[in-house]
């Protein structure tokens, strides 16, 4: 992935809420060329955070790679 796709990812990365932004930083620090991120992160804040926080079941299940991945971090 190359340096600018990497970094508007991290921008994405930066939510509203505390907790989500959590998770989205140290997730990325540790898979900074996860590209599978990028659709999960056009949900919105309260949506993604039911999603994360496993409160929602109900995503697109091409995304369950990186819901299993980002709930382990």
């Amino acid at each position: 992935m190359e340096r600018e796709a990497r970094e508007r990812l991290r921008w994405k990365c930066r939510r509203g809420l505390l907790e989500l932004d959590l998770v989205l930083q140290r997730y990325l620090e540790r898979n900074p060329q996860d590209a599978e991120l990028s659709e999960l992160l056009d949900l919105a804040d309260n949506d993604l955070w039911d999603i994360v926080s496993g409160r929602n079941e109900r995503y697109d299940g091409r995304l369950s790679g990186i819901v299993a991945r980002l709930r382990a971090s």
